[in-house]
């Protein structure tokens, strides 16, 4: 069975790398050139003015070239993973891999290069060649104590950083999971004896940034396959071992394990014996990283050390040391400064954003990758993970903020907050398109409720609202069941204490609700007993009712259930003053920007001026995202040539719109082709005055609307913001179920604006 099952695994990964395209990377042109214009820009003769602008200046070269965000990832084979001296070429596919990374998490572009040089002399000049072709260079993977010269050789001649990753990279993700580590059990890194197994590149760089943490150099202990490196020892040193020698009589493992706080290994596996661990000090810290198989098994370590911190360089045990955490966030920082080196400075910064991630409240986006797991600070959870999305925010911010403070950037940022909204926006990519909208609903505290408080999407969103805003959220729901729900995704948040809550099964304001709810509705045939129900059972007329009283400000809800559902309730209830739906507006966010459709939900066929309410509350809110509106009516008729249903509702929309001298620029019927290209446009109605590609989409019937919804999401990788129900005076939102946490919060700032911003 386990032979079939490692057949299976190495047929897959073997498939991955050969289909459909053999290996992992690719290159794509950031330019048009699709006519002999863009390539005269390209290369001759307008690829000239680039060079000269460079020989004139050479920083330009992050100016006018990919310079500044490539990366040589550099290796001679020499200590492949664990497959040793495989050489450069059976060391591609890691390279290719250790590119893809760059790529992934931090939009670096890569090019991995595999040398055919052993001798580290040749192979340091070979890497200083490349300097006027990369922005920085990430060795990996060449075995110790080659790398060690192979590296010094390149900072000291080269103007770029350069990184060896397996030693610095671990080291990083060492010192964060250390730092926090200690915390966990009370101690301090001044204060507790180290013992260390593995003499190679990382173990060294490891204990080499343990001292600059605080560790004192006579508290460590470093054995390696001879035992301890003592002074005077000639078996297998170097003077990087030789370094961490110890004037002592002992010699083994064994003999030096007594009393210590914490032991580092980097080895092999069954090192460390579980009679080593019970002579260690109490809540020993144990980082058995080799791999696949560790020093010593976690479970076999908790049986003489229950209360151990354990970490292990595997994924399928708590607190995995992986590099991912590190390498792609400081080159990021470095790259986007300029800086000549990654100094002590970035790295102990870098140290200090993962770290302190770890202790932050884990992101909705963290938990959906890591589901099951436990994500909250403590003993199983030291280090945050790598689909953490706020790693390059917070760690590559930081890297740059070091960099400009120890005098290495060569081109620094005047803005860091704006620069870390630039990263945050690069993963979550409704950032910098909602801030406009985060900053209107600071001006203002607002009492948000939402319908579905025992939802965990809800419960992530309120947390974010606490952390990230001013507003206030109320949820309705059982206390117990939130509570349960909130400590298990491992929220900080308690009913009743960070936020208040509406118990529909027990709750003092039960009577005026329903009577409230009945006052409303008893002319429509809602009977006292009915009402009694309702207000028991139907959180979104729960919430609507609180809206009503003034208890509340917004409402959201729709993370279950139909959208006409919760539509009716909304509309019984709020649906009073002149405040009447006038449709549901969604924003889907494409790589080219955003693009605005209505009505995807509330009008299935609506009329003229239905239409034309809709545009004009679009175009209301185009303008909270801080964007000019241009607006499309579409059908399958253009400009009067059908004479078909759609056709006819749009032109007369056009004629109520125009009688309205809306402030914003629209145009219609047309196809959507003609909306988006005003070169299409152009040919086939010169005289359009709609103004360059429109920005919002305006249907005839929710099917259409709601269909290109759909396939912008699907098939385009649309994020969608939304829907914003438009004409309800911003008293309520009505979401779709496959809403994600960062969706409710981005809904709740949109709730949290004042309403007379929106109505």
């Amino acid at each position: 069975m386990e032979e079939r099952r490692q057949d299976k695994t190495r047929s897959a990964a073997l498939e991955y790398h050969e289909y459909p395209r053999p290996g992992k990377l690719e290159i794509r042109a950031t330019k048009p050139l699709a006519n002999g214009r863009d390539l005269s820009r390209a290369y001759s003769p307008g690829v000239a003015e680039a060079c000269i602008e460079i020989k004139e200046n050479p920083n330009d070269a992050a100016r006018y070239t990919a310079r500044g965000n490539l990366v040589a990832v550099v290796s001679n084979g020499s200590a492949v993973l664990g497959l040793g001296n495989i050489g450069p070429l059976a060391s591609k596919p890691v390279m290719e891999g250790k590119a893809v990374l760059f790529k992934k998490f931090a939009n670096i572009d890569c090019f991995d290069l595999e040398i055919d040089e052993a001798d580290p002399e040749r192979l340091a000049a070979i890497v200083q060649s490349l300097e006027p072709s990369f922005g920085a260079i990430n060795l990996e993977d060449i075995k110790a104590p080659e790398c060690f010269i192979v590296e010094k050789l390149c900072r000291e001649k080269m103007n770029i950083p350069v990184f060896h990753d397996d030693q610095h990279g671990t080291a990083i993700v060492v010192g964060a999971a250390a730092t926090n580590a200690l915390r966990v059990v009370g101690k301090k890194f001044e204060d507790i004896k180290i013992v260390s197994t593995g003499g190679g590149a990382a173990g060294i760089a490891c204990l080499n940034m343990l001292l600059k943490l605080g560790v004192r150099r006579e508290n460590v202990w470093l054995c390696d396959i001879h035992g301890l490196v003592f002074e005077g020892r000639a078996e297998d040193m170097n003077p990087q071992k030789a370094a961490y020698a110890q004037k002592s009589d002992l010699r083994t493992l064994d003999d030096v394990i007594d009393g210590a706080d914490m032991f580092l290994g980097l080895s092999g596996p069954g090192v460390l014996k579980k009679e080593m661990v019970a002579k260690m000090a109490d809540r020993p810290v144990i980082f058995a990283l080799a791999n696949p198989t560790p020093e010593i098994m976690p479970d076999e370590a908790k049986e003489v050390a229950p209360n151990a911190v354990i970490a292990t360089g595997r994924s399928d045990f708590p607190n995995q040391v992986n590099n991912v955490l590190c390498f792609p966030f400081i080159f990021r920082g470095a790259l986007d400064v300029g800086a000549t080196q990654i100094n002590d400075e970035m790295q102990i910064a870098c140290i200090e954003g993962i770290a302190a991630l770890a202790r932050a409240t884990t992101t909705a986006e963290a938990a959906a990758a890591y589901r099951g797991e436990t994500l909250t600070f403590g003993p199983e959870y030291l280090i945050p993970k790598p689909f953490d999305p706020r790693l390059i925010g917070v760690v590559s911010t930081a890297v740059a903020k070091a960099a400009m403070e120890s005098g290495v950037a060569t081109r620094p940022i005047e803005d860091l907050g704006a620069y870390k909204r630039k990263l945050d926006g690069s993963v979550f990519r409704s950032a910098l398109i909602m801030r406009p909208v985060f900053e209107a609903s600071a001006n203002a505290a607002r009492n948000i409720v939402f319908a579905e408080g025992e939802d965990e999407r809800v419960l992530r969103a309120a947390n974010a609202m606490l952390e990230e805003t001013t507003d206030v959220p109320i949820l309705i729901g059982r206390p117990d069941v939130i509570e349960m729900r909130a400590e298990r995704a491992g929220l900080p948040i308690r009913p009743n204490v960070d936020f208040q809550i509406v118990n529909p099964e027990n709750d003092p304001r039960y009577r005026e609700y329903w009577e409230t709810y009945h006052d409303l509705m008893a002319r429509r045939g809602v009977t006292p007993d009915l009402a009694r129900a309702i207000m028991r059972t139907n959180t979104t007329a729960i919430a609507s009712v609180m809206v009503h009283r003034g208890e509340a400000d917004s409402l959201l809800c729709g993370t279950f259930g139909q959208y006409s559902w919760h539509l009716n309730y909304i509309t019984q209830i709020l649906g009073r003053g002149g405040l009447c739906p006038h449709g549901a507006l969604s924003m889907i966010i494409l790589e080219d920007g955003p693009l605005f459709i209505a009505d995807t939900q509330v009008h299935h066929h609506p009329t003229p001026e239905e239409i034309a309410r809709a545009a004009i509350g679009a175009a209301r809110h185009v303008r909270r995202f801080g964007l000019v509106p241009h607006v499309a009516l579409c059908s399958h008729s253009q400009f009067g040539n059908l004479d078909i249903d759609s056709g006819r509702r749009m032109r007369q929309a056009m004629d109520v719109l125009q009688s309205r001298e809306v402030d914003f620029d629209f145009d219609g019927e047309m196809h959507v082709d003609a909306a988006l290209d005003p070169e299409i446009r152009q040919r086939i109605f010169p005289a359009s005055k709609l103004q360059g590609a429109a920005n919002v989409l305006i249907f005839a019937g929710t099917d259409t609307a709601s269909g290109v919804r759909n396939i912008l999401k699907t098939k385009a990788n649309g994020l969608e913001v939304g829907p914003i129900l438009m004409g309800m005076g911003n008293r309520a939102h009505i979401v779709t179920p496959s809403i994600t946490a960062r969706g409710l919060l981005n809904m709740s700032a949109i709730a949290g604006t004042p309403v007379s911003d929106y109505e």
